[in-house]
């Protein structure tokens, strides 16, 4: 499954429809891959980096620039970068109306509404909150697909890791003080755009897998209709700045052009080289800097019961991605 920052169809797609390379025998004649310039330990490290300061990126942005239009501008140069490389590749968008309408679909799931979201929920919570929220995905993932597809079958562990990550969401939330101090209208946004990523995942899996087009041209096509897609909304419900700070512009062009854009390059890499389940161990990584960043750098304040409460949701985010190991019989 794919719960991070910018969930792509690469991620989603990949848990069923690209299987990793087996490395080659001693009497194969294919030609050695390419080694890369970095391992993907390397590149591991630096998406986790670059998705967990993604939340103070939003937080810096919607400081000069309102909810919308930090998330159109992230769009733009995400989707820019995704671009370049399709022309340098060679690679066509995905062809057929029945395509494009599930692009449009999954655009909104997966990019143009948990991204404005997140936004609008840092307007009123820490940076360090939302990038926990963000993290609560898997949690939803799992409850989600009991019920919608039939082939994820529910185990005791799965169900403890259910029940162990909500206990961690209400630790992080305060439950037992009332929710004092808490903002529940941000915090809402925050765990409904987590909540998106799942949904929007379960929606590619039933629509695009096996549609015959690569995972790059469908990501870079999804990325194109979500940037449409708040190009047309943000008009709407904002007016054009009078002036740009450029901090909070430069904010926002990190956020697209890395956040987005070449995030979504490196983890097109990780899957493709490493497979959807190293790949998406990301995630776990993504609160811990998201909080780290926001505390030292924006100088949010944290309360013990938050990295606590982060620490029990991701060890039951991991129980629900968990897999009973297959038993081979022993014909020795």
């Amino acid at each position: 499954m794919c719960y991070e920052m910018d969930c792509s169809i690469v991620a989603c797609m990949s848990v069923t429809t690209t299987p990793v390379p087996a490395a080659p025998s001693a009497h194969s004649t294919a030609p050695p891959r390419r080694r890369r310039a970095l391992g993907w330990q390397v590149r591991f490290g630096v998406l986790s980096l670059i998705w967990g300061f993604s939340f103070l990126l939003i937080k810096v942005g919607t400081e000069g620039y309102a909810p919308f239009q930090v998330t159109l501008g992230r769009l733009v140069f995400g989707t820019a970068v995704v671009a370049a490389v399709l022309v340098v590749k060679r690679e066509r968008l995905p062809r057929g109306a029945r395509t494009w309408g599930h692009l449009t679909v999954s655009a909104l799931l997966l990019n143009a509404l948990p991204f404005s979201l997140f936004a609008y929920a840092e307007l009123t919570i820490p940076s360090t909150l939302a990038g926990i929220c963000n993290a609560t995905s898997p949690l939803w993932g799992m409850a989600l697909s009991l019920v919608a597809l039939s082939e994820d079958r529910p185990t005791r562990r799965r169900v403890a890791g259910l029940g162990i990550g909500f206990i961690g969401v209400l630790t992080v939330l305060g439950a037992w003080q009332g929710f004092s101090g808490l903002d529940f209208g941000g915090t809402a946004m925050a765990l409904l755009a987590s909540l998106s990523y799942p949904i929007g995942w379960i929606y590619v899996r039933r629509t695009l897998a096996g549609s015959g087009h690569s995972n790059l041209s469908l990501s870079g096509a999804q990325l194109l209709v979500a940037t449409v897609e708040l190009a047309v909304v943000t008009p709407l419900f904002t007016s054009l700045p009078t002036h740009f700070p450029v901090v909070p512009l430069l904010a926002i062009v990190a956020l697209g052009a890395l956040g987005t854009g070449l995030a979504f390059l490196i983890q097109y890499g990780l899957v493709s080289e490493v497979g959807p389940t190293t790949a998406q161990m990301v995630t776990y990584f993504i609160p811990v800097i998201a909080t780290a960043a926001g505390v030292a750098v924006l100088g949010e304040s944290l309360s013990w019961s938050t990295p606590v409460g982060a620490v029990i949701v991701l060890a039951g985010a991991a129980l629900t991605q968990s897999r009973p190991r297959d038993r081979r019989p022993d014909h020795s």
